[in-house]
């Protein structure tokens, strides 16, 4: 049997699992993250469609990442207090994880499979974003450069 999106789980920074399938009929936006990336500024960005979007079903996680120049120093306890006072974040971080190579988290395996990026499968930095659809359809990758303003169109299409 195909494995889909809501067949999935992550952990989040203290343990907890959070299911995929919680999150059926909302839209949900995944970004590999790191505090000390000079995209980082995108967290506020990230954030803004949080506050905006949450309420209409609109869901933010960030996954943390230290693949890309050790760009992420923090432990997973660290996390979320570090974000949530250099860059005011309030959605959903989860749990350090890979995004590449052997011990790639089963979320990230999921969307490259569905989704390949300008280097095929492989993810290049850090604040890579997908969006997957109501139903688990991931319909959409973005650059680490595109700001998550720029994904508004396409949260609102899919809202």
């Amino acid at each position: 049997m195909m494995q889909t999106f809501y067949d999935l789980s992550a952990h989040k920074p203290n343990g907890e699992t959070l299911a995929m399938d919680s999150l059926r009929g909302q839209v949900v936006l995944i970004v590999n993250t790191a505090t000390k990336c000079g995209l980082a500024p995108q967290f506020e960005g990230l954030e803004k469609l949080h506050q905006k979007y949450g309420k209409r079903g609109l869901v933010v996680l960030g996954f943390p990442c230290d693949q890309f120049g050790n760009q992420e120093p923090e432990t997973d306890q660290n996390m979320e207090t570090t974000c949530q006072i250099n860059h005011g974040v309030t959605f959903q971080l989860m749990a350090k994880s890979d995004v590449n190579g052997a011990d790639t988290n089963p979320i990230f395996q999921y969307l490259k499979k569905n989704l390949s990026g300008f280097l095929g499968a492989r993810i290049k930095w850090n604040f890579t974003k997908f969006l997957v659809d109501k139903n688990g359809k991931p319909v959409k990758r973005f650059s680490p450069i595109t700001k998550p303003q720029a994904l508004e169109a396409e949260i609102q299409k899919l809202l």
